[in-house]
């Protein structure tokens, strides 16, 4: 091969291009643990509130007034229950030896907002995860509770919510009946509480299975131009199971050590919970949770949520750190149908 002057790297040295870099941060909207639950900001990071005894409210006891008689009366007990926020933290070094050999490309501080950002995303969606969407959960977190099985079995007593090892079949079998399913979880819930579920939280396995599913394609098929697909979407979805809203639970995180291989997946299992949520939280408003975002902490946002920078000169160095305060609370494990592992069939 003959040699060539000058050659490739005679008129051109290899540089970090200025227009584009590489960062797989995730969008904020993939996470959901500020969505399931209403957030509630709050002066004091720890505090109580009010609770009244749904059942005084619901018993039948009007009676016949006879003249000349005082009427029926009664009253009610009101309770009270308390929340505390945890602050949570992390942060990333900027060396100033570092910042003055970077590149024009490489922005520290914006890239150390996300990286700080991210971490806290991660950590708020894994502790609600573990907490109130995990498959150790049934029976003893949410009232209503079922497993995905080979076969279904057990059932609930309504009433008073006993669980009798609830199973019904996984939702990966195509005989599956999850659109009944989910009709009966927001039956059972309505009838023990007076309060009809309006959210249903997917894990991403369990929203595509939910998709593909042929009760699901099929009920949506009508009208379709002969051999066309039946499109189904997150809107259309959420009318055929009659809620507000369908969350996806798109978040994943790396759970491996650091310096080890990545271990990437999903935060939200095999999953699905369905559970009431007001459109809008105040006094007397039940839910089936509230986050409770400490606003009080001198810059927070009403997320609970503050970015400093300051300066840590012993190090040499600009610190940017996150500070996340809060409090997800489990109000009423009534208001709460959680189906885990749903899509099993062993």
């Amino acid at each position: 091969m003959p040699f060539i002057q000058p050659g490739r790297g005679d008129v051109h040295v290899d540089r970090p291009l200025t227009n584009l870099s590489l960062a797989f941060t995730q969008d904020q909207d993939m996470f959901v643990a500020d969505k399931v639950f209403p957030n509630i900001p709050v002066v004091n990071r720890s505090d109580e509130y009010y609770t009244y005894d749904r059942g005084e409210f619901n018993r039948d006891e009007m009676e016949k007034r006879a003249p000349g008689t005082q009427s029926a009366g009664g009253g009610y007990t009101i309770g009270t229950d308390n929340y505390s926020a945890d602050v949570w933290a992390y942060h990333k070094d900027i060396h100033d030896q570092v910042r003055n050999n970077a590149d024009p490309s490489i922005n520290l501080e914006r890239e150390a907002v996300d990286y700080v950002t991210t971490k806290a995303l991660i950590k708020r969606e894994v502790l609600f995860t573990s907490t109130y969407f995990a498959s150790s959960i049934p029976g003893a977190i949410w009232t209503f509770a079922a497993d995905g099985a080979a076969a279904r079995s057990g059932a609930f007593d309504p009433t008073d919510g006993t669980d009798t090892n609830n199973k019904l079949l996984g939702w990966a079998s195509d005989s599956s009946t999850p659109i009944e399913d989910v009709r009966e979880g927001k039956r059972f819930v309505q009838q023990i509480s007076g309060f009809r579920p309006n959210v249903l939280t997917c894990s991403r396995a369990v929203f595509d299975r939910l998709l593909d599913h042929p009760d699901i394609v099929g009920r949506l098929d009508a009208g379709q131009t002969p051999g066309g697909p039946a499109m189904v979407n997150k809107a259309r979805l959420a009318a055929l199971f009659e809620v507000d809203e369908i969350l996806v639970m798109d978040a994943i995180q790396n759970t491996a050590n650091k310096g080890a291989a990545n271990a990437h997946s999903f935060i939200g299992g095999d999953h699905a919970l369905l559970s009431y949520r007001p459109a809008n939280p105040g006094l007397m408003t039940p839910s089936a949770g509230y986050t409770f975002s400490w606003t009080g902490h001198l810059g927070a946002t009403t997320a609970g949520s503050r970015i400093k920078r300051f300066r840590m000169e012993p190090e040499a160095s600009d610190r940017v750190e996150i500070e996340m305060a809060f409090d997800q609370k489990l109000v009423s494990a009534d208001l709460g149908y959680f189906f885990s592992d749903i899509l099993d069939v062993t």
